[in-house]
Protein backbone atom coordinates (compact mmCIF):
# COMPACT_ATOMS: atom_id res chain seq x y z
CA UNK A 1 0.00 0.00 0.00
CA UNK A 2 0.67 3.65 -1.02
CA UNK A 3 1.46 6.05 2.05
CA UNK A 4 -0.58 9.15 1.58
CA UNK A 5 1.44 11.90 2.08
CA UNK A 6 -0.92 14.04 1.65
CA UNK A 7 -3.08 12.88 4.71
CA UNK A 8 0.11 12.61 6.72
CA UNK A 9 1.23 15.81 6.02
CA UNK A 10 -2.64 17.64 7.09
CA UNK A 11 -2.47 15.60 10.27
CA UNK A 12 0.26 18.10 11.27
CA UNK A 13 -1.87 21.32 10.75
CA UNK A 14 -2.70 23.11 13.66
CA UNK A 15 0.97 22.67 14.67
CA UNK A 16 2.75 26.00 15.49
CA UNK A 17 5.78 27.21 13.96
CA UNK A 18 9.32 26.70 16.01
CA UNK A 19 12.26 26.82 14.22
CA UNK A 20 14.07 23.80 13.91
CA UNK A 21 11.58 21.39 15.61
CA UNK A 22 9.52 18.48 14.24
CA UNK A 23 7.05 17.47 16.71
CA UNK A 24 3.45 17.14 15.96
CA UNK A 25 0.82 19.43 18.00
CA UNK A 26 3.88 21.00 19.76
CA UNK A 27 6.29 22.92 16.66
CA UNK A 28 8.00 22.47 13.43
CA UNK A 29 9.31 24.39 10.90
CA UNK A 30 9.18 23.40 7.16
CA UNK A 31 11.99 21.13 7.18
CA UNK A 32 10.21 19.67 10.57
CA UNK A 33 7.35 19.32 8.76
CA UNK A 34 8.65 16.89 6.02
CA UNK A 35 10.46 15.19 8.72
CA UNK A 36 7.54 14.31 10.51
CA UNK A 37 5.58 13.21 6.84
CA UNK A 38 9.05 10.89 6.29
CA UNK A 39 8.72 9.45 9.78
CA UNK A 40 4.65 8.97 9.58
CA UNK A 41 4.85 7.15 6.58
CA UNK A 42 8.29 5.65 5.85
CA UNK A 43 9.72 5.31 8.89
CA UNK A 44 12.93 6.14 11.51
CA UNK A 45 14.91 9.49 9.45
CA UNK A 46 17.30 8.85 6.87
CA UNK A 47 20.01 11.30 8.51
CA UNK A 48 20.67 13.21 11.31
CA UNK A 49 19.25 17.11 10.56
CA UNK A 50 22.27 19.41 11.85
CA UNK A 51 21.83 22.97 13.19
CA UNK A 52 20.63 25.41 10.94
CA UNK A 53 19.69 29.36 11.22
CA UNK A 54 16.92 30.85 9.83
CA UNK A 55 19.33 31.89 6.68
CA UNK A 56 19.62 28.76 5.03
CA UNK A 57 22.85 29.60 4.35
CA UNK A 58 22.37 32.44 2.63
CA UNK A 59 25.79 34.24 3.05
CA UNK A 60 27.65 31.50 1.51
CA UNK A 61 25.14 31.27 -1.39
CA UNK A 62 25.09 27.28 -0.32
CA UNK A 63 22.17 24.79 -1.70
CA UNK A 64 22.30 23.03 1.57
CA UNK A 65 18.40 22.01 0.94
CA UNK A 66 18.58 21.32 -2.04
CA UNK A 67 21.17 18.55 -1.66
CA UNK A 68 19.82 17.16 1.15
CA UNK A 69 16.45 16.88 -1.08
CA UNK A 70 18.41 15.47 -4.03
CA UNK A 71 20.15 12.86 -1.30
CA UNK A 72 16.90 11.90 0.21
CA UNK A 73 14.21 12.32 -2.39
CA UNK A 74 13.39 11.48 -6.02
CA UNK A 75 13.41 14.57 -8.58
CA UNK A 76 11.16 15.50 -10.98
CA UNK A 77 9.88 17.86 -13.52
CA UNK A 78 7.81 20.80 -12.04
CA UNK A 79 5.92 20.32 -14.61
CA UNK A 80 4.87 16.98 -13.43
CA UNK A 81 4.31 17.73 -9.73
CA UNK A 82 1.72 15.46 -8.20
CA UNK A 83 -0.33 15.24 -5.17
CA UNK A 84 1.86 14.22 -2.44
CA UNK A 85 5.42 15.60 -3.97
CA UNK A 86 7.46 17.93 -2.00
CA UNK A 87 8.09 21.64 -3.64
CA UNK A 88 11.17 23.63 -3.02
CA UNK A 89 10.80 27.53 -3.13
CA UNK A 90 13.38 30.57 -3.56
CA UNK A 91 11.81 32.81 -1.61
CA UNK A 92 13.40 35.86 -3.15
CA UNK A 93 14.93 35.75 -6.60
CA UNK A 94 18.74 35.62 -5.48
CA UNK A 95 18.64 34.17 -2.27
CA UNK A 96 18.83 30.13 -1.66
CA UNK A 97 15.63 27.84 -2.10
CA UNK A 98 15.19 27.58 1.73
CA UNK A 99 11.36 26.47 2.37
CA UNK A 100 9.32 23.51 1.54
CA UNK A 101 5.78 22.62 1.24
CA UNK A 102 3.71 19.45 0.33
CA UNK A 103 1.31 19.36 -2.39
CA UNK A 104 -1.93 18.88 -1.16
CA UNK A 105 -3.77 18.89 -4.47
CA UNK A 106 -4.05 21.00 -8.03
CA UNK A 107 -4.54 24.20 -6.24
CA UNK A 108 -3.00 24.13 -2.64
CA UNK A 109 -0.03 22.82 -0.35
CA UNK A 110 0.47 22.12 3.31
CA UNK A 111 3.49 24.16 4.75
CA UNK A 112 4.80 25.46 7.96
CA UNK A 113 5.02 29.24 7.57
CA UNK A 114 6.44 31.23 10.28
CA UNK A 115 3.98 33.52 12.30
CA UNK A 116 1.32 30.65 11.05
CA UNK A 117 2.04 27.27 12.20
CA UNK A 118 1.25 24.42 10.02
CA UNK A 119 -1.36 25.67 7.33
CA UNK A 120 -2.94 24.62 3.49
CA UNK A 121 -2.58 27.62 1.54
CA UNK A 122 -3.66 28.05 -1.84
CA UNK A 123 -0.88 27.56 -4.58
CA UNK A 124 -1.52 30.83 -5.88
CA UNK A 125 0.29 32.50 -8.60
CA UNK A 126 2.89 34.01 -6.18
CA UNK A 127 4.10 30.73 -4.48
CA UNK A 128 4.06 29.32 -7.78
CA UNK A 129 6.61 31.74 -9.28
CA UNK A 130 8.71 30.57 -6.13
CA UNK A 131 8.57 27.22 -7.14
CA UNK A 132 12.17 26.16 -7.93
CA UNK A 133 12.24 22.23 -7.34
CA UNK A 134 9.93 19.38 -7.04
CA UNK A 135 10.43 16.01 -5.44
CA UNK A 136 8.83 12.74 -4.72
CA UNK A 137 8.95 10.86 -1.76
CA UNK A 138 11.02 7.25 -2.35
CA UNK A 139 8.96 4.26 -3.00
CA UNK A 140 10.10 1.09 -1.65
CA UNK A 141 12.98 2.85 0.66
CA UNK A 142 12.51 0.12 3.43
Amino acid sequence: MTPDFVAAARGWIGTPYVHQASARGAGCDCLGLLRGVWRDCLGAEPEAVPAYSPDWSEVQHDERLWRAARRWLVERPVTEVEPGDVLLFRMQSRAVAKHLGILAGPHSFIHAFSGHGVIESALALPWQRRVVACFAFPKGFF
